[in-house]
């Protein structure tokens, strides 16, 4: 009888054990910063200015939609710094104040790592995205390969230039010196023109990306090496529009003139013939790619980058070079990333029938 009693209570003692067992291996939702499920997670999404169009007509819609497809639950706290970097670091202070899970910061200055010190040391993951933050190891960075796009607007335009006896030198406009990226972009133009044969006549690093400024720069250039100017690389399309508007007002005849991002005014630009190349960016790509490293940190996972840059585990995309020849088939039309009917005006509708785009 007392045998029995032994075995019974070894049983009981056997099947609590696979109840304890069995209750540690049951995983539990993660919660963010808050105490929130992941479902309800807040996901800041802080992008640098509106020099260029592309982050509120491209990125941020598209972040969103992929974030409100992924969580119907989750937040997105989108702001905009305008270019101003004391002001972005303040809105991602506001963002964590406000619980936010996970910070995605295309950055107004590259350097300014307190961004992602502060967020780190409250435990809150930093996706650096479109721009690098070399200062410091963001947790993920998601973007272009910036230094191919500067290698293959210069290499195009080095191309071009051959094909049409050009003579001259040329004027590399870059993006801003505080920017990461224009750096790359800047590294990656030096590669494809400096042993191109056309000689730099000058450079110029453009503060904030301002079209402005660029255009500024390059009438005094014209004025300098006027009859010499055989191209010009700019590093972006507000950067290219404004070296593009610099001849015009000179009363200049415009060589061909590079850009990057594809936006609207420089696809009409390209079919027009005002600007030789531009950029096009997978940016919906790019957007709902950092949507789901976003998502997965939210979960409490570590996504896995296919490269690594500045000690970040990286996932970057390749473009594509678009011109004239073509801009139908890579980014104006049905299933392209820019419509027909908004590139393709009363004003261009001449020119956009030329490149087959009536």
């Amino acid at each position: 009888m007392k045998q029995r009693s032994v075995r019974s209570f070894a049983a009981v003692l056997s099947a609590m054990a696979v109840t304890v067992s069995a209750a540690a291996c049951t995983t539990k939702a993660p919660t963010g910063s808050g105490g929130r499920s992941s479902e309800d997670a807040k996901i800041a999404f802080l992008m640098p200015d509106i020099a260029s169009t592309r982050y509120e007509l491209y990125d941020a819609p598209l972040f969103k939609a992929k974030v409100k497809d992924l969580c119907g639950g989750c937040e997105v706290l989108y702001q905009n710094a305008g270019g101003d970097a004391a002001k972005q670091q303040q809105q991602a202070d506001s963002a964590l104040a406000q619980g936010a899970d996970v910070i995605v910061i295309d950055p107004v200055d590259s350097a300014a790592a307190g961004t992602v010190r502060t967020a780190q040391g409250r435990g809150v993951p930093v996706i650096a995205y479109d721009r690098p933050i070399p200062a410091v190891e963001a947790d993920y960075y998601v973007s272009f390969d910036n230094e191919k796009i500067g290698s293959m607007i210069g290499a195009s335009l080095v191309e071009h230039l051959r094909a049409t006896s050009a003579e001259g030198g040329l004027l590399q406009v870059n993006g801003s010196p505080t920017d990461a990226a224009a750096g790359l972009i800047k590294k990656g133009v030096h590669s494809a023109v400096d042993s191109s044969g056309f000689d730099l006549l000058a450079e110029y690093d453009t503060p904030a990306w301002e079209p402005g400024k660029a255009q500024s720069w390059v009438s005094g250039q014209i004025a300098k090496f006027r009859g010499r100017i055989a191209g010009v690389v700019a590093a972006n399309d507000g950067t290219g529009g404004g070296s593009i508007a610099a001849f015009k007002a000179a009363g200049a005849a415009v060589p061909p003139v590079t850009g990057n991002d594809a936006e609207l005014a420089a696809a009409q630009r390209i079919i027009k013939g005002d600007q030789y190349n531009t950029i096009s960016k997978p940016i919906k790509t790019v957007a709902e790619a950092a949507a789901d490293a976003a998502y997965a940190f939210a979960r409490g996972e570590k996504p896995r980058g296919e490269t690594e840059l500045f000690g970040t585990p990286a996932q970057l995309f390749t473009p594509t070079v678009v011109t004239r020849e073509n801009i139908a088939e890579v980014l104006v039309g049905d299933g392209k990333p820019l419509k027909t009917a908004e590139v393709c005006t009363r004003t261009y509708a001449a020119a956009c029938a030329e490149v087959g785009l009536a």
